[in-house]
């Protein structure tokens, strides 16, 4: 059952996170950390590859590679990724978990419309793991989506949780988000914003957040340690690509024809799966 009351409902969005990709060293490795620290579930395996979800949803598909190049932190890609749970007691729950299994943070942040808490992945991958309170506090009174980071309670945000052990990611969780590193701010705003078509709902000093049907933000990209970088040439590990939920194939061909009136390339080697790749050459694909 799920434990959302008065939350966004993210499938009424019309776009949203589906899955993304990362490319890792150390498959196994990587794999485990997903599985213990964030309670995800194989649902696939082929070979160097495997696809985590929640049970009924692919989340996040690990491709393995130990010839890949470390992952650069100032280069474009992945700034972190933002697992979503349903409630403020199942971000509790998780909290106590991984003080249980001392799992390192790296911070923990009220950010007014979420509140998140924050670590990394063996390879340094960032991840987030958080739970959003209502939409009726998004909102400043001129109307515009207000986001802050202010300290976060940890002892208080424990004593939200409940008797129930932590017992793995839950089936409505989802992928929140995911907040990118870019070159450029204004060039990332002429493709999230004039290309795929997401509004743009805050600015920080350094970065722009995207949102989909009033929702704080999908995605977000800054140029805090990635300012002026080009996409990367060397195979390397770190983010290859995510997948972007849609209402309908009308939405999706619209997509496409504003990215070719910009001339930006278009992959339908498989036509009934296009592929477009953002300035820095991360790969989006469309369900």
């Amino acid at each position: 059952m799920s434990e959302r009351n008065d939350f966004f409902d993210m499938n009424a969005a019309p776009m949203r996170i589906g899955s993304f990709r990362l490319k890792v060293r150390d498959l196994e490795e990587t794999s485990g950390f997903y599985r213990k620290v964030l309670g995800l579930k194989v649902m696939e395996t082929e070979t160097g590859q495997v696809t985590l979800g929640t049970g009924s949803q692919a989340l996040l598909t690990l491709e393995g590679d130990p010839s890949l190049a470390p992952r650069d932190p100032r280069q474009p890609g992945l700034f972190h990724s933002a697992f979503l749970l349903p409630s403020r007691a199942a971000l509790a729950r998780w909290l106590a978990h991984v003080a249980e299994q001392r799992v390192p943070l790296q911070g923990a942040s009220d950010h007014n419309v979420s509140e998140a808490i924050y670590l990394a992945d063996p390879e340094g991958n960032g991840i987030e793991v958080y739970s959003d309170t209502p939409p009726s506090r998004w909102r400043a009174a001129e109307g515009d989506i207000h986001m802050t980071t202010e300290f976060l309670d940890l002892e208080q945000l424990l004593a939200a949780g409940d008797d129930n052990p932590w017992s793995g990611f839950p089936e409505d969780g989802r992928v929140g988000h995911l907040h990118l590193q870019v070159g450029d701010t204004a060039i990332a705003d002429r493709f999230y914003r004039d290309v795929l078509g997401f509004e743009i709902t805050a600015r920080y000093p350094g970065a722009s957040f995207y949102g989909s049907g009033g929702y704080h933000h999908q995605l977000a990209g800054n140029v805090w340690h990635s300012r002026r970088a080009q996409p990367q040439e060397e195979e390397s590990a770190g983010l290859d690509g995510f997948s972007l939920v849609l209402r309908d194939r009308k939405q999706r061909d619209a997509i496409l024809a504003r990215a070719e009136e910009q001339a930006i390339a278009v992959d339908r080697r498989r036509p009934e799966a296009p592929v477009l790749r953002d300035p820095w050459g991360i790969a989006i694909t469309f369900e």
